[in-house]
């Protein structure tokens, strides 16, 4: 499988690598349409399906016209190397899901930024130099293979529950399942403290809602984290201040919150001024007001050990990875987008992260992909 996926990697910049614009152009076309179809699907929970093509087309035509762009500039295939080794610093709107490096994990190339433009410059110097100078392609070539041999960091010694979710998301807000999802919650928690475990995790949202407003299951679980922490999603809302997406965390009978900093593009927030922001709201969002956010990263200490505090979109950002955190609590709705390869885009990214910074991450997803991810 390493070497299968290896020769699809190079294959695929080999192909790109030196050709014209319209080469480009479709190729930003399909890599848009292709890895970011799925955005669309949430609108259904606004219902706004009707915008469904629309955005999907949108979303397409965005790359597209990045791609041709580097085409259009890149004239040679020297200037389009670098141009698209640029891409992965790219972020329409403050969304960073297209990171070409991901093709190289499970491969026998490095994920890291040096070997993706080492691979390109292989694959550039392989291409476009005479036939008695293309063995100098191997000297960028070893440079993007991965050398490592064994994992560096062992995850800390503590028993944690993942308990698996796949409650749908036109469930997961229906005020009738309210009372369901809460016992179904305080069942997983009693049966994670049979088990002997010292931590659960659930998923973002967990707790369908405004948890800082609900004293008597504060005040329930914090009774719980006598014998366990937990960690688990919900929303706070504070008068003065406003909405946000939260991770709260029980032990000891205390209660910890930790506000997401880092809000999804259109879908916590809509990225533009904010006079642009109201309008956009009224329209599509029958006035409703953008999530707020925290300033910092915030960690847990469980047990004596630090977690990194991140939710869904921001566990797959650099910023949540300020400080080099060894190990980092991840919660995720996805629900949103199921079904869809969001999943396993979602989990890619965080492997990706998870190496580049050398952190355990334990990831808990509602309809995703749960487990430690490890370096």
């Amino acid at each position: 499988m390493l070497a299968l996926n290896s020769l699809f990697a190079i294959i695929g910049f080999y192909l790109l690598l030196g050709e014209n614009r319209v080469v480009w152009f479709w190729s930003g076309f399909f890599i848009g349409l292709l890895w970011f179809y799925w955005i669309s699907f949430s609108f259904v929970y606004y219902e706004l399906a009707f915008l469904i093509p629309f955005i999907i087309l949108g979303v397409a035509l965005i790359y597209a016209l990045l791609f041709w762009c580097i085409a259009k500039i890149g004239r040679s295939i020297y200037i389009q190397a670098p141009l698209l080794f640029g891409v992965n610093f790219v972020d329409p709107f403050g969304f960073n899901w297209l990171k070409l490096h991901l093709t190289l994990l499970d491969t026998y190339f490095s994920t890291s930024h040096l070997a993706f433009g080492a691979l390109l410059g292989a694959l550039t110097l392989l291409k476009a130099f005479p036939k008695r100078y293309k063995l100098i392609a191997i000297i960028p070539f070893f440079l993007a293979i991965s050398w490592q041999t064994s994992m560096s960091i062992t995850p800390p010694t503590i028993n944690v529950a993942l308990p698996l979710m796949n409650i749908p998301q036109s469930q997961r807000w229906d005020e009738a399942y309210q009372k369901e999802a809460i016992s179904l919650n305080f069942r997983l928690i009693e049966k994670a403290i049979e088990e002997k475990k010292e931590l659960i995790i659930f998923p973002e949202s967990a707790f369908p809602l405004y948890l800082n407003r609900a004293p008597k299951i504060i005040e329930a679980l914090k009774a719980y984290s006598k014998k366990i922490a937990i960690v688990t999603g919900a929303l706070t809302y504070e008068e003065k201040q406003g909405f946000f997406n939260s991770s709260y965390f029980f032990q000891n009978e205390e209660m910890h919150i930790a506000h997401k900093i880092i809000l999804v593009p259109f879908g916590e927030e809509v990225p533009f001024p904010s006079f642009m922001v109201e309008i956009i709201n009224k329209l599509f969002f029958d006035g409703a007001k953008d999530y707020q956010k925290a300033k910092e990263p915030h960690d847990f200490l469980i047990n004596g050990i630090p977690f990194r505090s991140a939710i869904c979109f921001e566990a797959t950002t650099d910023k949540l990875f300020e400080g080099n955190p060894k190990q980092m609590i991840a919660i995720s709705n996805n629900a949103w987008f199921s079904p869809s390869i969001e999943q396993t885009l979602q989990h890619l990214l965080l492997r990706y992260y998870a190496k580049k910074y050398q952190t355990v991450i334990y990831h808990s997803a509602n309809s995703g992909k749960s487990g430690v991810i490890l370096p």
